[in-house]
């Protein structure tokens, strides 16, 4: 069983989780109207990521016997000024997200939940590649800059994501 203070954090981060899904899908949104297709569907795929993630510590929390608690999803950006900006706003946001997973870490060994700081490591685990991947974009447009040919051609790699 989930302690109070433990259920409490678990369903901070089941709404961020959301929050993150949202954000990702607004992006998915401005890229698709911005003409760029593989933009928009990496960001897709984000969103559908970050539901899933929401879901793993919604299923958890039910079955350490506590109550998910869903709150309104807070309003995101709608535009970002380029590539570039969307996925420096990404990073922020993941870093912002990897404080929230290791909070929830020294949380769970405050409360001796052994369990859930086990559980917790495969998101600790998954933070280190969302913000490595996010960076590595960012490397790559800031070489690009406003070549067309260049964002073309990244467009066309993000778009073969799976």
């Amino acid at each position: 069983m989930l302690s109070k203070k433990l259920e409490a954090a678990l369903n901070a981060q089941i709404n961020a989780e959301f929050w993150s899904a949202y954000l990702y899908l607004s992006m998915s949104a401005h890229f698709a109207a911005d003409g760029k297709p593989g933009f928009a569907h990496w960001f897709k795929n984000q969103f559908d990521e970050e539901q899933q993630h929401a879901m793993k510590l919604f299923n958890y929390v039910i079955e350490r016997g506590g109550k998910v608690d869903l709150k309104p999803i807070a309003k995101v950006a709608q535009s970002w000024q380029s590539p570039l900006a969307a996925f420096e706003d990404t990073l922020v946001h993941e870093q912002k997200v990897t404080a929230m997973i290791n909070n929830l870490v020294t949380i769970a060994r405050e409360e001796k939940d052994y369990a859930t700081e086990s559980m917790l490591q495969w998101f600790v685990n998954e933070q280190v590649e969302e913000e490595s991947t996010a960076q590595g974009y960012i490397d790559a447009l800031k070489m690009i800059k406003d070549n067309g040919f260049g964002i073309y051609t990244l467009d066309k790699e993000l778009k073969a994501r799976s």
